[in-house]
């Protein structure tokens, strides 16, 4: 019966994409069509400091990256970069928190699987003694009819990213 359930189960696909990032480098990252669902009820929250490196993850974090906290700390935020994130999305959230603001946005992070997860998140400065010392993001389960929204609009400019680029 086991091999049955095998045979019926639907197949993820798994490709390698180059992602360039706002920093000038390039990484090959692997994805699959596998979503992992964002628990109820958690907040993900992770710390970095003025460049984007992690220098703080809570536990679901850990958990929803599917990275060691070892893994984590001290490496750059896009780690979690999707080849389906729009990079103007990026350039719009560190042009708002190098303001000084609040940004609010909806992301589709990578898993070191390759799978993805959704979340809305909000990220600010963390100012001490008038300078901006890190930022703060705190990720939570997003609505899903605004994910569907999301997922048509980011395909979108993604494509309109790569015929210009």
């Amino acid at each position: 019966m086991g091999d049955i359930a095998a045979a019926q189960a639907p197949q993820s696909t798994t490709c390698e994409q180059v992602l360039h990032l706002y920093d000038g480098t390039s990484r090959t990252v692997r994805v699959t069509d596998q979503e992992v669902e964002y628990p109820d009820g958690k907040l993900i929250v992770s710390r970095t400091d003025p460049q984007g490196i992690i220098t703080h993850v809570n536990q679901a974090f850990v958990d929803m990256s599917g990275y060691t906290r070892d893994e984590l700390i001290g490496q750059p935020h896009h780690i979690l970069r999707h080849p389906d994130m729009p990079a103007a999305a990026f350039k719009d959230l560190w042009d708002t928190v190098g303001a000084g603001r609040k940004w609010t946005g909806y992301v589709k992070n990578l898993r070191k699987d390759g799978a993805h997860y959704w979340v809305y998140a909000t990220a600010i400065p963390n100012v001490r003694n008038g300078e901006v010392v890190g930022y703060t993001s705190v990720r939570r389960k997003p609505s899903r009819s605004k994910v569907d929204q999301c997922t048509a609009l980011y395909a979108q400019m993604v494509a309109q990213e790569r015929t210009t680029a």
